[in-house]
């Protein structure tokens, strides 16, 4: 258990299950505690990836979408607390998860009625690798001015009304995070409101006692007394009798247990949490006050009298000097969400559009965060501006100039190809340039330029599961799927097209491997055997070099490789190529004043 304070103005937290308005009330305590840095640093969604957007003050901000535990704690490393939202079935798991990660510090479960014997496990586990869980079944905890935990607090209306955006001088915990609501507005009433405020969760085996924090509270030099509000059931409140009795504890504690009305009834009484249920006299209200009250807790005789205890044992601090109450402070206004703002007349929209890739917000458009001005300088050529805005960085020079010799060498393969076909047509019929662009392009896909894709899988696939030649085509023959990459209309293996094997050459020459493309040649090698236009076109070459290229320029994980084959950029290579053909083939029958294209009948098998 931790010796001193969980929290701090630089504290941030992972939030388990995405949940909108709890995380926006975290930002919201943010702004009006005047951090410069947001107090969530990513959500975990399992099976989801991306971005949530929400406010931050005035500011609309981006926070990103983890699918697991793990990889949430590996892009976040300063992250160290965990609040967990999932349902009593998942809490535990998800928590467990958590708490092995070494950068998590502290788990809030937010559950009720988590199975007794999972939270002894997470118990036994936090306890044995100092680590700290609020609840199960908990609103959370906050430090006043600093950071907070989910709806730990209530509203911002409750939040100010408490003076909980800046630090008083008093410790609160409590096994009631709705109780704990109440004490934080009576605390503020008579006191200069709360240090840090706990609750540790009302199921029958909290993660954390309120001796726990008692201990902690009396090593914070900033708190100068502390409040108990404990409740019937169970004996968590006897391990703070026997600490005040050893005393370990040198401040003013106050404290009261709820439940004295349970005498009342003439059979056991159940509350509300599951913890709470009087088992005997040991666990009564009135047994517990009475042992706190004997080891010399200020102990009121009553709840409605709890309050004046406070006050009064504030006013004696104050009086002997050992608290000096905290100076007022003004806390910003927040922004009114849209919703509220509609009804009101004031209104905060939000955006529509999330982009990574380029900002022109200030004084020149950057390109991936290069300026523009940085682009020009430095002589970055077209491969470059595609590295920044497809690839987000900037790819060595050797990657840059392979992109561009790509676009080079499929910019255009003559009038007869399909998608120059139609694009002489539309243009032909005296479209504009845009409409006779599309028109060709329309034509890319499987059977026309857009095979380097799946050749890139299915090289990737194959290589990576150790197929050999072999088993790879015979088994792409098996489910009846042409290679992608291998094959043409006009080249032989005895007249092969100069496209590829300008690009094995450089690729042979300037990358640090090429195991793709051997493998792909070794490929070709078997086609080859079978008949003589199974060579490898340029899809095939293109696929199996750019694989090599995200392989081994040590820029890009297996997971982003993964993607980039997987959304297709491969092919936009040959779709931004193609298009400087298929333009150039617009202005030149433009050019030519072509007439309107009619297609020779005698080039149509008519039949019945």
């Amino acid at each position: 258990m931790a010796s001193g304070q969980l929290f701090s103005r630089n504290s941030q937290a992972l939030f388990y299950n995405y949940k909108q308005l709890p995380i926006q009330r975290m930002l919201d305590f943010d702004f009006l505690c005047g951090r410069e840095t947001p107090s969530v640093a990513g959500i975990i969604n399992p099976g989801a990836e991306g971005f949530q957007k929400l406010f931050f003050g005035q500011e609309e901000i981006a926070i990103p979408v983890h699918s697991s535990v793990e990889a949430a704690c590996s892009a976040h490393p300063t992250a160290d607390v965990f609040i967990n939202f999932a349902s009593f079935r998942s809490a535990a798991a998800s928590t467990m998860s958590a708490l092995k990660q070494p950068t998590i510090r502290v788990a809030a479960i937010i559950a009720e009625g988590v199975p007794e014997s999972d939270t002894k496990q997470l118990i036994a586990y936090a306890r044995a690798n100092n680590k700290v869980i609020l609840g199960p079944a908990t609103v959370g905890g906050i430090q006043a001015g600093a950071f907070k935990i989910g709806d730990t607090a209530g509203t911002i209306d409750n939040i100010i009304q408490c003076k909980l955006y800046r630090p008083g001088s008093v410790g609160f915990v409590s096994k009631s995070g709705g109780m704990s609501n109440e004490l934080y507005s009576t605390i503020a009433r008579v006191t200069d409101g709360i240090y840090e405020g706990i609750a540790i969760g009302g199921d029958v085996f909290p993660g954390s006692t309120l001796s726990d924090h008692i201990l902690r509270f009396n090593n914070i030099p900033q708190i100068k007394m502390m409040v108990v509000l404990g409740e019937l059931g169970g004996q968590d409140e006897y391990s703070l009798v026997e600490a005040l009795k050893a005393g370990k504890v040198h401040k003013p504690v106050v404290a009261w247990v709820s439940g004295t009305c349970a005498r009342l009834f003439k059979s056991e009484v159940q509350f509300g949490h599951a913890g709470a249920k009087s088992g005997g006299e040991l666990e009564s209200a009135q047994g517990k006050n009475q042992a706190l009250r004997e080891a010399g807790a200020i102990v009121p005789t009553s709840y409605e009298a709890l309050e004046t205890s406070i006050k009064e044992t504030f006013e004696k601090l104050v009086d002997e000097g050992k608290i000096t109450p905290v100076s007022e402070v003004t806390p910003p206004q927040i922004p009114e969400d849209l919703d509220t703002a509609i009804k009101s007349g004031k209104v905060r929209a939000p955006t529509h559009i999330i982009s990574t890739i380029a900002d022109d917000r200030g004084e020149e458009p950057c390109y991936a965060g290069v300026p523009m001005s940085t682009i020009v300088e430095r002589g970055y050529g077209v491969g470059d501006v595609i590295s920044l805005l497809w690839f987000k960085r900037s790819l060595p020079r050797y990657c840059t100039q392979f992109i561009e010799i790509c676009v080079m060498l499929c910019a255009d393969h003559g009038p007869c190809v399909s998608g120059a076909h139609n694009t002489i047509v539309t243009a032909r019929a005296g479209k504009d340039l845009v409409s006779s662009l599309v028109s060709g392009l329309l034509t890319i896909g499987p059977r026309f330029g857009g095979a380097i894709d799946d050749a890139a899988r299915y090289f990737k696939d194959a290589y990576e599961r150790g197929l050999t030649p072999y088993e790879f085509v015979e088994g792409m023959k098996k489910k009846g799927i042409r290679v992608p990459g291998i094959g043409h209309r006009i080249k032989r293996g005895d007249n092969r097209d100069k496209r590829v094997q300008l690009l094995q050459d450089y690729g042979h020459s300037h990358f640090p491997s090429v195991k793709y493309l051997e493998y792909a040649v070794q490929v070709e090698t078997y086609t080859l055997s079978k008949a003589n236009n199974l060579v490898m076109n340029v899809d095939g070459a293109i696929a199996s070099l750019f694989l090599d290229l995200l392989a081994s320029c040590g820029m890009f994980t297996k997971q982003e490789m993964d993607e980039i084959v997987d959304i297709g950029y491969l092919n936009g290579l040959f779709v931004l190529a193609r298009a400087i053909g298929l333009i150039g083939h617009t202005f030149d029958q433009k050019r030519l004043k072509q007439p309107l294209y009619r297609h020779p009948w005698e080039d149509v098998l008519y039949t019945k």
